[in-house]
């Protein structure tokens, strides 16, 4: 059996000024049709008629390419994806069951880039790659690119120019070398307590470089827009949040793949971090309660990134042969490790668990990751991916197994 794995490289372009100037141009075009035809979309939504195809767009770009002679620049493949991700984002965005974000008009120098679905040619040996419409642009090689080169992408951040290749590789499926089943709590004092009795402590990322981001915006409220002090600033602004991200990805990334390689099984909570994220301020007729409170325990809810915490946990568990396994985090915090007693009395405290039933005492995050494991194995033995109780519904398997 071979599994199909798709990668991305990604590189900092090392562009001459000419040709940095041409990137620039090809995404500003790639962004006038994005916010072109989300124009004469929503006016058709506005009038109540029906949304125009993919297909009725591409032949509308004929003609806007006619009009505005410097769409010809451009490659056409790339303006075509982008009316490509428009369609999809709004079929996304207007779904019944699970809608994304509707989506917006695109700003000059904000998520600027292009995809060249082919016509590249990467030349490894001399780290440079071969632009459409470009020419062949250097980038810093820091690794070599294997798999079959599927699409490129040309984006930039910080100032800087930067291309992701995506590959992808046929692989043998691979046999876990472990057979451990780890579960894990996650939070915020605590941003990962195990079963086995490892705890990480948090990042924090955001909250270090808070303060040095406030001084910075403040900095740039003070300057005339669109100056050259005020782009300035901005750039410098812009660095701060990039590293603010860096730091964050490189932690999760180091956890997420040393759990990975010594554990086949996780288990963790479907946290819904949107909903739990939700602002607290409510209308002017119901004004929301403690809303401060709730700003800053948002604030430390995204600043620990549950959600990509979750999803670099699922592919590399794939990859090496292991699985990821979610569970409903009902009950988890509430019921007895050793007893199974569910009480709402037995967590008192934040941070102590103390059993009502049996006098078990522990930390309450710790209890909450041997439910959460146990759940897990649960869910295995019923051979299916998730309970909607399983606190509730298997209360003998739980007292059953042995930690």
């Amino acid at each position: 059996m071979y599994m199909n794995k798709q990668y991305a490289y990604k590189f900092r372009l090392r562009p001459i000024q000419k040709k940095a100037t041409a990137m620039a141009r090809m995404a500003g075009c790639c962004r006038l049709v994005w916010n072109k035809a989300l124009s004469l979309q929503k006016e058709r939504l506005e009038k109540k008629e029906k949304l125009l195809s993919y297909v009725q767009l591409a032949s509308l770009l004929v003609g806007w390419k006619k009009d505005l002679p410097f769409l010809q620049e451009a490659p056409s493949q790339s303006l075509q994806q982008t009316l490509k991700n428009l369609d999809r984002a709004l079929r996304e965005g207007l779904r019944k069951t699970n809608p994304k974000q509707f989506p917006r008009y695109k700003k000059k120098s904000m998520h600027d880039s292009f995809l060249y679905p082919q016509g590249y040619k990467l030349d490894q040996d001399n780290a440079r790659i071969y632009l459409p419409k470009i020419g062949f642009v250097r980038y810093k090689k820091s690794r070599f690119v294997e798999g079959t080169l599927k699409n490129v992408t040309v984006s930039k951040h910080c100032h800087k120019w930067y291309v992701s290749l995506q590959v992808e590789i046929d692989e043998p499926e691979k046999v876990h070398t472990s057979t451990a089943v780890l579960g894990i709590d996650v939070g915020i004092a605590t941003f990962a307590m195990c079963s086995d009795g490892t705890q990480i402590k948090p990042l924090n990322s955001f909250k270090k470089h808070e303060h040095r981001l406030a001084f910075l915006q403040k900095r740039l409220s003070r300057k005339k827009k669109y100056s050259k002090n005020w782009n300035r600033q901005k750039n410098t602004v812009s660095k701060c949040h990039a590293k603010i991200s860096n730091c964050r990805k490189d932690f999760l990334h180091k956890i997420t793949t040393t759990i990975s390689k010594n554990h086949a099984v996780v288990v963790l909570e479907d946290l819904k971090v949107s909903q739990m994220s939700k602002s607290a301020k409510g209308t002017v007729e119901s004004p929301g309660k403690n809303v401060s409170a709730k700003a800053g325990l948002n604030k430390s809810i995204l600043d620990q990134g549950w959600h990509e915490f979750r999803r670099q946990l699922d592919y590399k568990l794939r990859w090496l042969g292991g699985k990821l396994i979610t569970i409903r985090p009902e009950y988890t915090s509430k019921q007895c490790s050793e007893c199974g007693c569910l009480d709402n009395d037995n967590r008192k405290s934040q941070a102590v668990f103390e059993c009502v039933a049996c006098g078990y005492k522990d930390n309450a995050d710790f209890n909450a990751a041997k439910n959460i494991r146990a759940a897990g194995l649960a869910v295995l033995g019923c051979g299916g991916n998730d309970l909607s109780h399983p606190m509730k519904q298997q209360p003998t398997v739980l007292r059953s197994i042995a930690f």
